[in-house]
């Protein structure tokens, strides 16, 4: 790559001195046919002695232009060679030039911009790999899980100022503070919650001891009593089941397992919509490893988790919590009616062994003893369950920790890395893992800018608060930026539980950094199998497209892509065998390192590497790596489902063609862009930047598409465009405040992709639920949304050639 860009200077620099070469040549033409002519005017009165003086002449210019042509050639080699060997060893030369000039430097981290202007990315690759160390991720997993620190307590304070002054100690350009009230709960210190056996007068017949510690966030405080069903995971498809078999759940008690892809506030969300009156989790040694023979979570040990059915605080839904006290508390709808606790394997067991009723399939058997599969809501000897919980709300002050480093070209562009900093337990995974990454990449970047390294777009590390709660501080911080952000946000990483294991990659992502992911992939060694790729090592496993996974409710990176339209990523290694202390006190520095082999550091730094990869590309590449197109095949296969039903929709009055125009709009709107960004100019100096991106976003937008459609396809125009195509798939037609995840394709609601396609299969499944009223304005919004994005990538209203035509 840099021989080949050498190449291309050298030739270009040849081309230009040949060409200046001819203009003398010329002129000295022109010089040498005058006299020429005065030679000949002479010759007819010299006679024959002119004629030999004119031969000796001919031979002397003759020798001459011989050697004018061979000075000028010696010239043009000497002038390729010293370009190829300069294209080749400058890079290198400035690299030296730094490090020589740092050992001198006391400043900060931005004096030697210059000396990044030699550095290709291959080197800059290098670079960092040298730079990213091992040592530093497993001490600083170490210090951050010494002891719990939840928000607000005097362990979570003294970690806070410790990472702020990590942060000061890199010298980065900038480094600050923001700190908010959010509400959060935590237990009632002076009566706790219980969980009992009554028998039928409602007389105590059995008190079931609880660890005082353990409680979900969020829940409803107060009591509920009743009959017990068993209902698996607390899926859709599990509630469905005991409907279809007669069981009902009203007023009772429910039962379910930790994990199948569902969390703990869409458990308790499903069984409050189907009439429960409380919520019980526990977990299953069949989901979460309980071997007293292996590493594993023992049965008197419950896993806790927030329960509100969403982010951020919930007194503040769809705005900060900046002045808090002056916004009258608006309760989030996703705070749950009913109570819920988490309890152990052995209470569990407890509960089910007790119980009568239908048998439950065998997918649900877990591996509880000496509990036979049944799904209640009896029990044999006519007793009932009652809990009570006993939590509080508290005002609590957050403080959330940021450092950047100026982007050289594109400063108002920001690439985003973020981990969560608060734990409820110790939190080697939960906390500990991320803040260490965190760190380790912003020592690491600093070091890199030290060294030469200019990054066209800015760096924000931040170290959030409240994470334990529904990602509290990083979502507050999004409400209050929210103007912004969209259009100058390029990508959020999420180092959020980044190391569970060592084998296994599983990236939750935005569509539009598949791309990015798959090269990335395939320059990392992966952390267990040395002189493999992580990408080589997964298609011996199966394929590399088993990496990439859908955002989900709790991931951090699920707020800046369902509510803020940015594109975020979460990476995550893994076992095959789940890491069983997640969101439990046994969630130690030792245990994972028991996990991993002592391997902790050595997969931090792969882990690190892999985001460092990708964020060097965003940070570097005149035109951003995100495939544009990426959402158009998601909305052709929710078509091909609607084509399906289309006759039955068209029997109702419902056509499903504004869908497919919509979606056809859509795709070679996204495709044009897509082409226009790969025959743009790559090494267009951008020397102009969008000022007026500060001002509201259809200025902007409007100033862009604009220039687009005038050809004008400069980097600094174009990245605008690319920005804007999360944004674009946040519907417009539902409230911020009533439903914050507003994104059609991953957020949470009826005007979600999602929701659409679950009405749509009442058509086969359950024709009688199948609400036509409903469904016409699901499809209108969802249409709508997507023709809007159509509409914003095509530009003026001239170039769009939407088929709403009148026609008689």
């Amino acid at each position: 790559m840099v021989i080949s860009f050498s190449l291309e200077a050298s030739l270009m620099s040849v081309h230009h001195s040949v060409s200046d070469d001819d203009e003398e040549e010329e002129v000295g033409g022109a010089q040498r046919a005058a006299l020429r002519l005065a030679i000949s005017e002479d010759e007819e009165e010299a006679g024959p002695f002119s004629d030999l003086t004119a031969l000796v002449m001919r031979y002397r210019h003759g020798d001459r232009r011989c050697c004018v042509l061979l000075c000028v050639g010696g010239v043009i080699v000497f002038t390729a060679a010293f370009l190829l060997a300069y294209g080749i060893f400058s890079g290198r030369y400035h690299c030296s030039q730094a490090e020589q000039g740092h050992e001198q430097q006391l400043g900060g981290a931005k004096a030697p911009s210059e000396g990044g202007a030699g550095l290709y990315l291959g080197e800059l690759r290098l670079m960092m790999r040298k730079l990213l160390q091992d040592e530093d991720i497993h001490n600083t997993v170490s210090r951050v899980s010494r002891a719990a620190h939840p928000p607000g307590s005097s362990e979570g304070t003294s970690l806070a100022s410790e990472i702020l002054q990590r942060f000061r100690e890199l010298q980065m350009d900038h480094t600050w503070t923001e700190s908010l009230y959010a509400t959060l709960q935590f237990p009632d210190r002076s009566q706790r919650s219980s969980l009992s056996l009554v028998d039928s007068a409602g007389r105590v017949s059995e008190e079931i001891p609880l660890n005082p510690s353990d409680y979900c966030p969020y829940s409803s405080t107060g009591n509920a009593t009743g009959g017990v069903v068993y209902a698996n995971y607390g899926r859709p498809e599990d509630f469905k089941w005991l409907k279809r078999e007669d069981v009902s759940v009203a007023g009772c008690v429910v039962v379910m397992r930790v994990g199948g892809g569902v969390s703990f506030a869409e458990k308790v969300w499903l069984a409050e919509k189907n009439g429960a009156s409380g919520a019980l989790i526990y977990p299953d040694p069949a989901d979460v490893p309980q071997d007293p023979r292996r590493l594993g979570l023992n049965t008197h040990t419950a896993v806790s988790e927030h329960v509100h059915l969403g982010s951020g605080d919930p007194f503040t839904p769809g705005f900060p919590s900046f002045n808090h006290t002056q916004f009258p508390p608006i309760q989030s709808s996703g705070l749950p009616l009913i109570p819920a606790l988490p309890i152990t394997a052995t209470v569990a067991s407890k509960l089910l062994s007790q119980l009568t009723g239908p048998s439950c399939p065998r997918p649900w058997q877990g591996r509880l003893p000496y509990v036979r599969c049944v799904v209640g809501p009896e029990f044999s000897n006519g007793r009932r369950v009652q809990m009570s919980v006993q939590n509080v709300m508290k005002p609590i002050l957050l403080n959330n920790i940021f450092s950047s480093l100026e982007g050289r070209v594109e400063p108002d562009q920001y690439i985003i890395l973020g981990a969560q900093r608060d734990c409820l337990g110790p939190g080697a995974v939960k906390s500990g893992v991320g803040t260490a990454i965190l760190l380790e990449l912003a020592r690491t970047f600093s070091a890199m800018v030290k060294k030469g390294f200019s990054p066209r777009r800015s760096l924000l590390f931040v170290s959030w608060d409240a994470g334990d709660f529904g990602n509290v501080g990083a979502t507050e911080w999004l409400e209050g930026y929210l103007s912004m952000l969209h259009l100058k946000a390029v990508a959020y990483f999420s180092l959020d539980q980044a190391v569970m294991g060592d084998e296994v990659l599983s990236a939750y992502t935005s569509p539009l950094l598949v791309d990015l992911l798959d090269a990335a992939i395939r320059q990392v060694e992966h952390p267990k199998h040395a002189g493999q790729s992580i990408y080589s090592q997964a298609e011996r496993d199966g394929g590399s497209w088993r990496i990439t996974k859908p955002l989900y409710l709790n991931s951090g990176a699920f707020s800046f892509t369902a509510f803020a339209g940015v594109p975020a990523m979460e990476l995550r290694f893994t076992e095959e065998r789940a890491y069983p202390f997640i969101n439990t006190p046994l969630d130690s520095v030792s245990r994972l390192q028991e996990v991993l082999g002592g391997r902790l550091g050595v997969t931090g730094r792969s882990l690190g590497e892999l985001v460092g990869e990708m964020v060097l590309r965003l940070a570097h590449d005149h035109i951003l790596p995100l495939r544009i197109t990426s959402y158009a095949q998601t909305v052709l296969q929710f078509s091909a489902q609607l084509n399906k039903h289309s006759a039955e929709l068209q029997s109702r009055g419902l056509s499903p063609q504004w869908v497919f125009s919509a979606r056809g709009d859509y795709s070679r709107a996204a495709e044009t862009l897509q082409r226009a960004i790969d025959y743009s100019d790559l090494h267009e100096p951008t020397i102009t930047r969008f000022y007026n991106t500060r001002i509201m976003k259809v200025r902007v937008l409007q100033t862009v598409l604009e220039q687009l459609n005038r050809g004008d396809t400069s980097p600094a125009r174009l990245l605008m465009c690319v920005l804007q195509v999360e944004y674009y798939f946040l519907s417009q037609y539902v409230s911020a405040v009533e439903t914050p995840f507003r994104h059609v394709i991953h957020g949470r609601g009826n005007h979600t992709l999602s929701a659409l396609t679950e009405h749509l299969g009442l058509l086969t499944s359950d024709p009688g639920r199948f609400d036509e009223s409903s469904f016409r304005r699901q499809l209108a919004l969802f249409t709508w949304t997507l023709q809007g994005a159509a509409n914003a990538l095509n530009g003026d209203v001239w170039s769009i050639h939407n088929m709403h035509r009148f026609t008689h």
